[in-house]
C-alpha cells in the first residue's frame, strides 16, 4: 500500500451513509468515462443501429466498458481491505421465504432461455453476451449487493434499510440509459424491473449467505433476457405462451415480490469493521 493509499483507505472506512451514493455516483462516471474513451478509439467497430449485431460491436460498446468498470470496483475493493467481508459469507442470516426470490428469477431465466429463437444468433455473439453477462453480474452486484449494502450495514442500518437502499441505487443506475437515446418510458419500466431485481438479488445473498449466488443469478438473467427479447432493455413481452409466459409471469411476480419484501426484510448485522465477536441477529 503506498502513502497516498492511507488517508482514502481511512476515509472509506469511516462509516457514512452518504458515502455509498458518492461511491455508486463515482462508479457511474468512471464507467461512462471509460465507455467514451474506449468509443474514441475504437468506435469504428461498433453498430450503431444493433450493438448486438456482431461480436466485436458487443465487445467494443458492451463488454469492454464493463469489464473496466468491475476492474476498477475489484482494485478499489482489494485496496480497503473489504474482499472478505464482501465475497466471505453474509453476516446474517437470511429465512426460508427469502428462497421465493431466486426461485422467480431462476423461472425467468428458463423461460427467457426456452423462448429465444437461438438460430437468429451465431455462436460469436452468444458467447460475447455471456461473457459480457459475467461482467455486468459481477460489476453490477459488488456495487450494490457488495460494497453498497456493507457500507449501509457499517453506518449501522438494518437489513430492511440496506436491501431497500440498495436496490434502489441499482435501478437508479439504470437511468443513465436517457443518455443513449433511450425512451424514458423504457427507461421507467427498467427502473421498477431492477428495483425488484435488486431485492430478489439481495435475498439470494441472505438466503445462501454469498453474494456470489447473486452474481450468477444476474450474470446469467441479462444474456437470457438479451437474447430472448433481442436487444437491449427491452420490456418484456407480457403475452404469449409457452416459454413467453413463464418469462413475462415470473418477471412481473418477481418485481411484486421484490417490493412485498421490501416490508418482510428484517434483522441487523454486526459492522463489517466493528471487532470481531459482536452478535448478529435476523428474523
Amino acid at each position: 500500500m503506498t502513502s497516498a493509499d492511507v488517508p482514502a483507505r481511512g476515509f472509506w472506512n469511516r462509516p457514512a451513509t452518504w458515502k455509498v451514493f458518492l461511491l455508486i455516483a463515482g462508479y457511474l462516471v468512471f464507467y461512462l468515462a471509460a465507455g467514451w474513451l474506449l468509443g474514441l478509439a475504437f468506435g469504428d467497430h461498433v453498430n450503431k443501429d444493433n450493438v448486438l449485431a456482431d461480436p466485436p460491436s458487443i465487445l467494443v460498446a458492451l463488454l469492454l466498458p464493463v469489464a473496466v468498470g468491475a476492474a476498477a470496483l475489484l482494485v478499489f475493493t482489494g485496496r480497503l481491505g473489504w474482499l472478505r467481508p464482501v465475497f466471505g459469507p453474509q453476516p446474517v442470516r437470511g429465512r426460508g421465504w427469502m428462497w421465493i426470490g431466486p426461485v422467480l428469477v431462476v423461472a425467468a431465466i428458463i423461460g427467457h432461455a426456452g423462448a429465444t429463437d437461438w438460430k437468429a444468433w451465431s455462436g460469436g455473439q452468444i458467447a460475447m453476451i455471456f461473457v459480457l453477462g459475467l461482467f455486468i453480474g459481477l460489476a453490477e452486484e459488488l456495487a450494490t449487493r457488495g460494497l453498497a449494502v456493507k457500507m449501509l450495514r457499517d453506518a449501522g442500518h438494518g437489513e430492511r434499510f440496506a436491501a431497500i437502499v440498495s436496490s434502489l441505487l441499482f435501478a437508479l443506475m439504470h437511468t443513465v440509459n436517457l443518455l443513449s437515446g433511450m425512451k424514458l418510458a423504457t427507461v421507467a419500466t427498467t427502473v421498477v424491473y431492477t428495483f425488484g431485481f435488486g431485492m430478489c438479488m439481495y435475498l439470494a445473498m441472505r438466503v445462501t449467505g454469498t453474494i456470489w449466488a447473486a452474481i450468477v443469478l444476474h450474470a446469467v438473467t441479462d444474456p437470457t433476457t438479451f437474447l430472448s427479447t433481442g436487444g437491449l432493455d427491452k420490456a418484456v413481452n407480457t403475452g404469449g405462451a409457452g416459454w413467453t409466459a413463464l418469462a413475462a409471469s415470473a418477471t412481473i411476480a418477481l418485481i411484486a415480490f421484490g417490493v412485498l419484501a421490501a416490508f418482510l426484510t428484517r434483522g441487523d448485522a454486526a459492522p463489517t469493521t466493528a471487532p470481531m465477536g459482536r452478535s448478529a441477529s435476523s428474523r
